[in-house]
């Protein structure tokens, strides 16, 4: 073979892989965004990636996520969703809470987007009907508005004898007014006194132990939103000891965390359930098509360490009612 000829077989034979691998299709792009912080959430992550897996997807060699955190500070959310807009994701997952979901509605009216939210996504305008989402949206309602009340009469239960019930509510958070109201109606079935009080940083936080305490509150029922679930979280635990005042919340991470009691969805299963709607969306399927998902367990966990540090005791009976005890 020819000197001339040789080298242009050599070029040919380095060029064809080089050119095999231009030809081959993107990875595609998983656009996450979050209305909190990575810290805390890996039960999330990893009940999201599990999802993911399950419909056969696995980060980093199918599929890549880009992640966007507001770290609850919820102004930003819209800023974070239009960027990844601009990366043109294959679908975003707007996890969090309904903030989350509106800034990723507002800033894309064709990409898909899988949600999860704690509010009734048809009243909140994410969806046109549960069955039927229509659109680019559907995804996971986690229930946390809807289980509200019951959070209220399973510590009414707890403590029988208490009167005066603070709500702590996020005022940034569009679920927080719907949320209050029927708490406030669940309260008046039963005889309590309701006192909703607002805080959306670490100051008002303080400022709401501080005024409920003031108040003489026999009871804190902190609402469902991602700001007290994750970042606000710790310092809840520890003004709840402080002022030695008894707190219902929504999850179980709480409640294991040092919360006392908690009652809510499970979140990781959640996650699953969105993972699984991001993988079958990027395997062609359309979100109008994909129905609403629901958790179908709900967990009561009490916490005994944090109940005998706050001098109660907590019945056999309410233990039997619990899921789990912490003890």
């Amino acid at each position: 073979m020819k000197r001339r000829e040789f080298v242009a077989a050599l070029c040919t034979a380095v060029a064809w892989p080089l050119a095999a691998r231009a030809q081959q299709p993107a990875m595609p792009v998983i656009g996450f965004l979050n209305a909190t912080s990575p810290e805390n959430y890996a039960p999330e992550l990893a009940g999201f990636r599990q999802g993911l897996h399950e419909i056969g997807y696995t980060e980093g060699q199918n599929v890549a996520i880009e992640f966007q955190w507001a770290r609850s500070q919820y102004d930003r959310l819209p800023g974070l969703a239009a960027d990844l807009v601009r990366r043109q994701v294959a679908v975003i997952v707007a996890t969090g809470g309904v903030v989350s979901a509106k800034a990723a509605m507002t800033a894309t009216a064709t990409i898909p987007i899988v949600f999860t939210s704690g509010g009734d996504p048809v009243q909140m305008g994410l969806v046109g009907s549960l069955n039927r989402p229509g659109g680019n949206v559907t995804g996971v309602s986690l229930f946390t508005s809807a289980l509200a009340a019951k959070r209220l009469e399973r510590l009414h239960e707890l403590l029988p004898a208490a009167k005066l019930i603070a709500m702590l509510v996020n005022p940034g958070n569009p679920s927080s007014e719907p949320d209050a109201k029927a708490v406030e109606a669940a309260a008046h079935a039963i005889g309590l006194q309701i006192v909703v009080l607002k805080a959306s940083n670490e100051g008002e936080i303080q400022k709401a132990f501080e005024t409920l305490s003031q108040n003489k509150a026999d009871a804190v029922l902190v609402s469902a939103d991602s700001f007290f679930q994750y970042s606000g979280r710790d310092q809840l635990i520890v003004l709840s000891a402080r002022y030695a005042i008894p707190a219902m919340y929504d999850f179980r991470d709480v409640a294991v965390a040092g919360g006392l009691v908690s009652y809510g969805s499970n979140l990781a299963e959640g996650y699953r359930l969105a993972g699984n709607y991001a993988g079958r969306i990027l395997k062609g399927e359309k979100p109008a098509d994909l129905p609403v998902q629901q958790p179908a367990k709900f967990e009561f966990v009490i916490n005994l360490k944090t109940a005998k540090a706050l001098g109660l005791t907590i019945s056999n009976q309410m233990q039997l009612l619990a899921d789990e005890v912490i003890e």
